[in-house]
């Protein structure tokens, strides 16, 4: 049996790795620099760590998705940036935007899990709630005032690996590899996705587990919020524009299924590495953003067809 039938989310995946890797050798040359690849993984992070939210929802099945991730990212950068400028502590600012990330996700939580409202609809009608109030809050303009010791930070980088990439995001997946992969409550989310009815027979709290998955997609918003402050040096509350679109692509992209109960996080920030070299692509050739946000909407239809026909056929 060839790797398409038996892994095909992961043939996809390294088969668009490959042309992508001939189509940079042949047209774009200046993508293999070192500062193209600080670059890329700079921009891959605040799209990672909402990927990984987004993936863990989504591998929790019941129809889980998480489409508040934007909102949720500028409005906890907005929040924060609030805070510190009435006088908090700067080494306060990473605790204030994972706490607030993590109560706008237990939100989305208690209505999806507890109340059992639909999750599209929910997590769409936070979105703009998030994203109007980081407006209302702002003004639609961004707050400057980040510390310049917080900003050195946002910007650095250590062997061609941004700070922030390497200090939070590489310790987001290896941490949620390892619950996932070695741990009971892994094993549940996996389950839960793939059969919620024997899960909850079996007496797994099904309802908390999923709640406990929308808070930590919450959490993972609210540092790539802080990040977003660390980078910028300013809270803007369009920062998380297209977010929800792109998590839900690299998602899919990276093997998770969309009916839940599978899926990796390797693969997931392979695919959030891959999206971004492919936007940072179509910036190297003078391609209109339109063009780009276009690319990944075809890009998320592909993967459901492929889905559809490789995967839930078999």
């Amino acid at each position: 049996m060839s790797i398409w039938r038996k892994f095909p989310d992961a043939a996809l995946l390294i088969a668009l790795w490959l042309l992508l890797g001939v189509g940079i050798v042949v047209a774009l040359p200046q993508m293999l620099a070192s500062w193209s690849i600080v670059s890329i993984l700079q921009f891959a992070t605040l799209l990672s760590l909402v990927a990984l939210g987004q993936a863990l929802v989504i591998m929790t099945g019941g129809g889980g998705i998480d489409l508040s991730v934007g909102g949720n990212v500028s409005l906890s950068g907005v929040i924060g940036m609030l805070a510190l400028n009435q006088g908090v502590n700067p080494a306060l600012l990473p605790l204030i935007c994972l706490v607030s990330g993590a109560l706008a996700g237990a939100v989305n939580g208690v209505l999806i899990a507890r109340l059992r409202l639909w999750p599209l609809i929910v997590t769409l009608g936070s979105f703009y709630l998030f994203s109007g109030l980081a407006l209302a809050l702002t003004g639609g303009a961004a707050i400057a005032g980040v510390p310049p010791e917080l900003t050195q930070w946002g910007r650095g980088a250590s062997f061609f690996i941004p700070l922030p990439f390497l200090t939070c995001v590489i310790p987001a997946f290896f941490f949620a590899w390892l619950i996932l992969s070695k741990s009971a409550w892994g094993k549940w989310v996996y389950a839960c996705g793939f059969n919620e009815q024997a899960t909850r027979l079996v007496g797994i709290p099904v309802d908390r587990l999923r709640l406990l998955v929308y808070c930590l997609s919450g959490l993972l918003a609210g540092c790539a919020g802080f990040i977003s402050l660390s980078w910028l040096g300013s809270a803007r509350p369009e920062i998380g524009v297209n977010l929800e679109l792109e998590s839900l692509t690299t998602a899919l992209l990276g093997g998770v299924a969309i009916f839940g109960g599978r899926g990796s996080v390797a693969g997931v920030l392979a695919a959030a590495l891959m999206l971004v070299t492919i936007k940072t692509c179509m910036l190297q050739l003078g391609l209109n953003s339109v063009w780009q946000l276009g690319v990944v909407g075809v890009l998320l239809i592909v993967l459901l067809m492929a889905q559809r026909l490789f995967i839930y056929r078999r």
